[in-house]
């Protein structure tokens, strides 16, 4: 049996870039982007399309989600397509979505 003595709370660095990562999950917008990155990757323009707010608007939810490490652009000519930034958190996203259908079902 493990005492609670023995039990790490993760450093402070870990710890911060850990709920940076709840912060960008927790907003709405935020929410629908990575939910269509999630399916394919896609422009700005296509994004606030379907979210239905401005570009820049986007624009700006992007960066945060670029800073947190969760999406990421990649240049097609001149236009930039965004997609997730690796598997790590297309799995968090999906386990999110798993999460709040069960519970739905309840």
């Amino acid at each position: 049996m493990t005492k609670s003595t023995d039990i790490q709370l993760p450093s402070l660095p870990e710890l911060e870039k850990s709920v940076q990562l709840f912060k960008a999950f927790g907003d709405q917008t935020r929410y629908k982007i990575l939910f269509l990155l999630a399916e394919k990757s896609l422009p700005v323009n296509e994004i606030a399309e379907i979210v239905g707010i401005s570009q820049s608007a986007i624009s700006h939810q992007l960066k945060l989600l670029r800073q947190t490490g969760l999406v990421r652009g990649i240049r097609d000519g001149q236009k930039i397509n965004y997609q997730l930034s690796d598997r790590h958190i297309f799995t968090i996203f999906e386990q999110v979505r798993e999460h709040v259908r069960e519970k739905n079902n309840d």
